[in-house]
């Protein structure tokens, strides 16, 4: 929901990527090339040219395995995981010592929504990582490199999700005021951007109840598109039907404050000021729905939400009132989401009366992450479906590092990174995709594009006709997509292919977002 006041997909953040790129001078610095080194070579493509291959880095820079750069095997990873390569991270591990392999094993767990696993990992390195602090040298001797500053923001700023996701609201409030109370004179504001919400909201909910899930068969139900053009989910508070919009990237529930009254909620008397969640700065209370009921079906107990005053998600221009969000402990909760043209969603739940159906979990199509508040894909290029095919999940991701000098690009290689927004109103293909497609718009008059509530001016930009993506063994085509000819030079937006909206989602004749499997479909019309 915070897409929709503020540029869609983080415009007005930074990503771990430009962080991670200052902490890798320091790692060339401390750490020595392992004996089973793959070393890599950053190479800064022309913008305005058709690059070559794999995934760029969040800077711009081109990301490129096989030749010499002079860093370690733990630097690299650390650009790769900036960079959203979890593939060629997983396919790296075992080329690391017990301790790395271990840490980097848990990272890629969080971000693949295996949160126990991850905190299973995670959790006994916290106390070695840390002693390490920033000074690259191990405390017990080892021969293992050593722990910097980048791999405990990282190790805690992931542990800290794995609460929050699971729903362990203490565990959660300890683990981010840590994160902020360690690394405070050490974030950029963009940094605190990103962890205000949990930070200050925390706190108001540590000693709430964990929310419990009824079981549920899966079900069909009709559902409307908002004047924003996004969709809305018919849904019950305390038996007081309501339509509540969907935002999977929204880490908490948010409820409008008149409908928390209508329902006689009990609102916390304590409460705190954000600004990142509209851009505009709010104060926000929590309160606990006792009962809250997804299509009349799937019900949820004791289920957490934050309240808002009306007017902070009150749009005068459509005269549309927000009664309340769904974020992710919502979709957990629904387990595996369709949105159909017809104005229909299918909903698989998470946890289900009768035994599921033998298609029940979603095993083909592409792979999805989240990283933070972002739900990444792993899409291929269109018409190398061959190579993109993905793994079961929960299992080794396949492939190695290409070598781009030695022969054609692995499965790995060949996955483009795009972040999928329902939340936002707005599509639109970075740089990283035009310097891939440059030639295409050889013929075509350059335009002007302004994000939506960005501060940065208009950009350069041309418009294609025609964009196909491949999703699994699928491809589907989307039309009429803008595409920047420049780097925006912020890394939240420049290490990706492109920002897929609502706008775009609403071309598809449906698309699948299955949590439990991690798994994403879409179908064209």
């Amino acid at each position: 929901m915070r897409r929709i006041q503020r540029s869609a997909s983080r415009a007005t953040r930074s990503s771990q990527a430009a962080w991670f790129s200052i902490q890798v001078l320091a790692l060339m610095l401390h750490a020595s090339p392992l004996p089973a080194q793959q070393p890599a070579q950053v190479v800064s493509p022309a913008p305005q040219s058709p690059s070559s291959g794999g995934q760029q880095s969040g800077a711009g820079a081109q990301l490129q395995t096989g030749t010499s750069s002079g860093l370690s095997t733990d630097a690299r990873l650390l650009n790769l995981l900036a960079d959203h390569q979890y593939r060629s991270v997983e396919a790296q591990l075992g080329q690391l010592p017990p301790d790395q392999a271990q840490f980097y094993s848990g990272i890629l767990a969080n971000r693949s929504n295996h949160l126990e696993q991850s905190i299973r990992l995670l959790e006994p390195l916290v106390a070695h990582v840390s002693e390490s602090g920033d000074t690259g040298v191990p405390t017990d001797g080892s021969s293992s490199a050593g722990w910097s500053t980048a791999h405990e923001k990282l190790l805690r700023k992931t542990l800290a999700e794995d609460y929050l996701r699971l729903g362990e609201w203490a565990k959660a409030a300890d683990a981010y005021q840590a994160l902020d109370a360690r690394f405070k004179d050490k974030l950029t504001s963009d940094e605190q951007d990103e962890i205000e919400l949990p930070v200050k909201l925390l706190p108001l909910i540590r000693s709430n109840p964990p929310t419990t899930i009824e079981p549920c068969d899966p079900f069909k139900l009709p559902v409307s598109g908002d004047p924003l053009g996004l969709v809305d989910l018919p849904v019950f508070v305390d038996a007081r039907s309501r339509n509540w919009m969907l935002d999977p990237t929204l880490p908490f529930n948010l409820i409008a404050h008149s409908t928390a009254r209508d329902a006689g909620l009990k609102i916390s008397t304590a409460g705190a000021t954000i600004s990142s969640l509209t851009g505009r700065t709010m104060q926000v209370h929590a309160t606990v729905v006792p009962r809250f009921t997804i299509g009349g079906r799937l019900t949820l107990r004791d289920m957490t939400a934050f309240v808002y005053e009306d007017k902070d998600y009150f749009f005068p221009q459509a005269s549309y009132q927000v009664e309340g969000v769904l974020g992710y402990p919502a979709l957990a909760a629904m387990g595996s989401l369709t949105v159909n043209s017809d104005n229909t969603v299918f909903i698989r739940p998470a946890r289900q009366i009768s035994p599921p159906e033998k298609d029940d979990l979603l095993t083909t199509g592409a792979r999805f992450y989240l990283d933070g508040d972002q739900v990444v894909v792993a899409l291929g290029r269109a018409g190398n479906a061959g190579g993109d095919a993905p793994s079961q999940p929960g299992s080794a991701m396949p492939g190695k590092v290409a070598d781009h000098a030695a022969g054609p690009p692995d499965a790995a290689d060949g996955e483009r990174m795009y972040a999928v927004d329902a939340g936002g109103q707005q599509t639109y293909l970075t740089s990283r995709y035009f310097d891939e497609h440059a030639a295409e718009f050889n013929q075509q008059k350059m335009e002007m594009f302004s994000l939506l509530g960005a501060q940065s001016p208009p950009q350069p930009a041309y418009t294609a006709e025609n964009v196909p993506l491949q999703v699994g063994d699928s491809t589907v085509t989307l039309h009429f997509i803008h595409v920047l000819s420049q780097p925006l030079g912020t890394a939240a937006l420049d290490d990706v292919y492109g920002v897929l909206g609502s706008d775009a989602l609403g071309q598809l004749k449906s698309y699948t977002f299955d949590y439990r499997s991690m798994m994403f479909t879409a179908a064209a019309e």
